[in-house]
């Protein structure tokens, strides 16, 4: 009893010694937009504008990722003490690219954003990247005065917002915002309809279903000049809101937008934690990256599955579990680190990942076999390699889309990730 009191005293002590939300934050946004360059073993950071934005979407106790999820990582700190104040784990286009081929034969750069709550302060902001040794490195650091004049005021929205789902209050909820992308101005109730298939097929599946009270879901409706979505192979190229396009990285089906700032700046209509992209296509494909965006279509036969799919990604950091299909990426993971995703494994550090949740007496690799299809176990095969890297079951929404559930250390990674923006 009395070790439970010391523990509830020191949770109690932490609590108390980190500063509250409203006495360090406004209840509004910091975006910083940056450039992101490089080469496959090179990268460089170059700031491009701060901007502000009127809503504050996240969570007002959750101010530290204990996490750690993501390729990059960044901290506001305290100019004082040098004492955290925010941080959050996030992803991007570029380090995918990075693994690619072309990114050995030339330099390329890409926008990507990071979304702060306000400082009332001046703070120091630092990036860290995640070497192929599992590392942290800095790549860029920021000292940033709140009431700089060279921070633009925010922009006041220019395209009507519908609520799909929810009341919930910002900062203790799950906000998603959806995006359209090759909807016409006379294709907007057809947008809408999939705004609505999107919020079925989200809650048609658990954690979700038993969570839904801690989502908010709303659209921006916002048109294109033109239909459809970019396919380059076949020289269709619409002119669109978010210029998205399949063979991303040469890959036939994942479908991408290079064009961060309007996707952020339609994102800005709302307070969001989550940015989910429609594309006005039947054509199968999409993408997710880890607190970056998800994009797929709602015209497609198995769309309901791929947005689970691609949500997993964006939101709760999992990793993909398919290893017999084709991809751009080489060595996308070091076989001798541990990946942070929390449903792959390299056996480096298994204590960290599902090891508790299996049953006793499961054997460690864990051989497939029909017998064990319902069995959570660590399978060999995933994140693109056939060998050296594990997966919780044999078949997963996350592997292909054959079940019609996630596994148990898929669903826990999704709940907990759910909690952390509701709780």
């Amino acid at each position: 009893m009395n070790r439970i009191i010391f523990a509830f005293s020191l949770m109690l002590m932490s609590l108390s010694a980190f500063p509250q939300f409203d006495s360090v934050f406004y209840n509004k946004s910091l975006r910083l937009d940056y450039t992101h360059g490089g080469m496959a073993t090179q990268e460089w950071v170059m700031l491009e504008q701060l901007s502000e934005s009127p809503h504050w979407a996240g969570s007002k106790t959750q101010m530290i990722d204990s996490l750690r999820y993501g390729k990059y990582f960044f901290e506001l700190l305290d100019l004082t003490t040098d004492s955290v104040l925010y941080s959050r784990g996030y992803g991007s286009l570029f380090s995918e690219w990075q693994t690619t081929i072309e990114a050995q034969q030339i330099a390329r750069s890409f926008s990507e954003t990071i979304l702060m709550p306000y400082p009332k302060e001046t703070v120091r902001l630092l990036i860290y990247s995640r070497n192929f040794n599992g590392n942290w490195d800095t790549i860029f650091k920021l000292k940033i005065d709140p009431d700089s004049y060279f921070i633009k005021p925010a922009v006041a929205p220019k395209w009507p917002v519908m609520n799909v789902y929810g009341d919930n209050p910002s900062e203790k909820a799950v906000d998603i915002v959806i995006l359209p992308d090759g909807y016409t101005m006379d294709e907007l109730g057809k947008f809408i309809e999939d705004a609505n298939f999107f919020k079925e097929s989200l809650f048609a599946f658990e954690p979700y279903a038993a969570m839904r009270d801690k989502f908010n879901i709303r659209a921006v409706l916002a048109p294109s000049e033109q239909a459809g979505i970019a396919i380059p192979a076949e020289g269709i190229w619409p002119e669109t809101a978010l210029s998205s396009h399949f063979y991303t990285f040469d890959s036939e089906r994942y479908c991408m937008s290079y064009d961060n700032k309007s996707i952020r700046d339609l994102a800005g209509h709302v307070p969001y934690d989550q940015i989910y992209i429609l594309a006005n296509t039947t054509k199968y494909g999409g993408g997710g990256i880890y607190n970056f965006y998800a994009l797929s279509t709602a015209g497609n036969q198995l769309s309901s599955k791929i947005i689970v799919h691609e949500f997993g990604h964006a939101f709760a950091g999992l990793g993909d579990e398919y290893f017999d299909s084709s991809t751009s990426y080489n060595d996308f993971y070091n076989l001798e680190v541990e990946p942070w995703e929390p449903n792959l494994t390299t056996l480096v550090d298994f204590d960290s990942k599902w090891k508790d949740l299996l049953l006793p007496g499961i054997a460690v690799p864990t051989i497939a076999h029909d017998s064990m299809r319902s069995v959570l176990g660590v399978y060999e095969g995933g994140g693109y390699v056939a060998k050296g890297m594990f997966r919780p079951k044999m078949d997963c929404l996350m592997h292909t889309f054959k079940e019609e559930t996630f596994c148990e250390a898929c669903n826990r990674a999704i709940s907990r990730m759910i909690l952390f923006y509701s709780e």
